[in-house]
């Protein structure tokens, strides 16, 4: 084998691999933006959080909290922007401490919910209902 030949093979076993992951990840997105399915990791609440929060709202209750309306209460869902002007608090730090939530985050409580915000979109990726009492 000549070194051309040698070198043309070294460079196909080096790249190939690449522009096939390269072109399999573009086929991916390509099919999620034309499914409206978005391709990316989701961040929500794991058990042992949800487990968290509800615990820390039992054992401090909050006794002027009240429900949002139905209406209002329904745009609260994974995947959808926080509705503009909407009542919402930052939970005591001491919780936020407890859970391992990313700093690209916010925990929200808005009426008797817990929300998982991301900062940059105002996008919810997680809700917890009927937690703060």
């Amino acid at each position: 084998m000549n070194k051309l030949a040698l070198g043309a093979t070294i460079l196909g076993v080096l790249v190939l691999p690449f522009i096939a992951l390269t072109s399999s990840e573009a086929a991916a997105q390509k099919r999620g933006s034309q499914t409206g399915v978005d391709v990316s990791l989701e961040v929500t609440f794991s058990i042992g959080d949800q487990a968290q929060i509800r615990e820390f709202y039992t054992a401090h209750p909050r006794t002027s909290t009240e429900s949002l309306p139905p209406g209002i209460r329904k745009k609260l869902a994974r995947g959808k922007p926080l509705p503009p002007g909407i009542a919402k608090r930052f939970p005591p730090d001491e919780l936020r401490t407890r859970l391992a939530v990313p700093r690209e985050y916010d925990l929200i409580e808005v009426g008797v919910d817990v929300l998982l915000v991301e900062v940059a979109t105002g996008i919810i990726h997680d809700v917890l209902m009927d937690v703060i009492r």
